[in-house]
């Protein structure tokens, strides 16, 4: 299986997911600016992997930081911060960051040298609990599919997006292992495109069988009978079970609705911001005007300085998910109810 993120020989590597499918390249990052850099240029993306990569990013921050504990913190905080900024969306993000700090809080008198070992352990672990969290979503999500089944989907949530096999996607390669007969039709996810760069090539390098489409067909492709389910991740969950993803998102979901096509969302428990009430509260990520005016840094149009409006997620609303699939299992409508009793267990887990 692909991997986005991975630690090696002393230093964070990253797959640089604005070159694939042109090329296959890996950088080596040793600089915490370097990390953000990379959150924001979509070097990597996708929450999880977000996450993860921000993880060891504050412990490149730190690892030759040289005063004693309490300036360590201080540091520490700063830097969590920093790496916070560098996308609002993805709650993935700031959670990840969090729970290094509040794992490290109760060791404030260890010296320096611990506090770094520490860290630096808390981020390999952080990492393996996003891939076992990724395989339990897989199965889980089995119950949603059938043995014959026309998948569609949007944006890039296998590999790429995660520490394991991915969230929409785990469901799509767990089927796919049992034996299920499933198509994948992904949306080309217009204006970066990563259904047609990075979902597209993810599964047919893992050998799945998927069709590209563009963005503007889904209508038709659920019209002619040729979708069975809608699966699909997200970059944050509020309490009331919307759920902000890709932009474009929110469009497949009215029309599964209208369609009568089942629609979830996949996502770790990581990605529920359980302080959030409502999905209008949910920070919209702008992005640059060029990734709409441009594809591969080649202009598209014929007036290359126009306006643009170029918002990186929509948020679905819960009435029109089916369901929301977890390392916990499916959550389902009443979501703010049910999505409160799993909050609940994570805390007094």
């Amino acid at each position: 299986m692909i991997k986005a993120v991975e630690w090696k020989d002393d230093a964070l590597v990253l797959l640089d997911q604005t070159r694939i499918p042109e090329e296959t390249v890996y950088c080596r990052l040793t600089e915490v600016s370097d990390v953000f850099e990379a959150i924001c240029s979509l070097m990597v993306r996708g929450a999880p992997a977000i996450g993860i990569t921000a993880a060891y990013g504050l412990y490149l921050a730190l690892r030759n930081f040289s005063g004693e504990s309490p300036q360590f913190f201080a540091e520490m905080n700063r830097q969590i911060d920093y790496l916070a900024s560098a996308r609002p969306t993805a709650v993935n993000l700031r959670w990840a960051l969090e729970s290094l700090r509040q794992a490290l809080l109760p060791h404030q008198d260890e010296p320096t040298a611990s506090l770094k070992d520490r860290l630096f352990k808390l981020a390999r672990a952080l990492h393996e609990d996003d891939r076992q969290r990724c395989d339990l979503i897989g199965e889980h999500g089995q119950d949603v599919v059938p043995e014959s089944c026309r998948i569609l989907t949007h944006c890039n949530t296998g590999a790429l997006a995660t520490g394991g096999i991915g969230t929409a996607l785990a469901v799509v390669y767990k089927a796919h292992q049992r034996g299920k007969k499933v198509h994948v039709y992904a949306d080309e996810t217009r204006p970066v495109l990563q259904g047609a760069r990075l979902t597209v090539w993810e599964l047919h390098t893992a050998g799945v069988p998927v069709d590209l489409i563009c963005d503007n067909m889904a209508a038709a492709l659920m019209q002619q009978g040729m979708a069975d389910l809608v699966i699909v991740g997200a970059d944050r969950i509020a309490s009331d079970g919307s759920a902000a993803n890709k932009i474009g998102t929110y469009g497949l979901a009215v029309l599964a609705k209208y369609h009568r096509i089942p629609f979830y969302v996949a996502a770790p428990l990581s990605t529920f911001d359980f302080n959030l009430k409502h999905g209008k509260d949910i920070p919209i990520e702008m992005r640059n005007n060029d990734e709409i005016r441009k594809v591969f840094n080649r202009c598209l149009i014929t007036v290359p300085d126009v306006s643009c409006w170029n918002p990186a997620f929509d948020v679905t609303p819960p009435e029109l998910i089916s369901g929301i699939i977890t390392e916990a299992g499916i959550i389902r409508a009443p979501y703010r109810e049910n999505i409160q009793k799993v909050a609940h267990k994570q805390l007094f887990a």
